[in-house]
């Protein structure tokens, strides 16, 4: 799977799942959790899907505002399996 296409997946359940407006016009560095638009505990569910849609476990010391807070943090982590 190539960059694009997880970039694509991620923002569907982002704008879908986690901030439940599946209009709103996430940018690809738009900061989530300290922009306001999720909060921390999403990132656990960001978890869950990285290993159902992309077969990649992220452990929870990973899962923090640090290595998660845009579309291409997540997408940077998914591709780094």
């Amino acid at each position: 799977m190539d960059r694009e296409e997880v970039k694509s997946k991620l923002r569907t359940f982002v704008v879908t799942e986690l901030i439940r407006n599946p209009k709103y016009p996430l940018q690809d560095d738009e900061p989530l959790i300290t922009g306001g638009l999720i909060d921390s505990f999403s990132l656990a569910h960001f978890g869950v899907y990285a290993e159902q849609e992309f077969g990649v476990y992220i452990p929870d010391p990973d899962l923090t505002v640090e290595n998660l807070d845009t579309l291409n943090d997540m997408v940077n982590r998914v591709l780094q399996g």
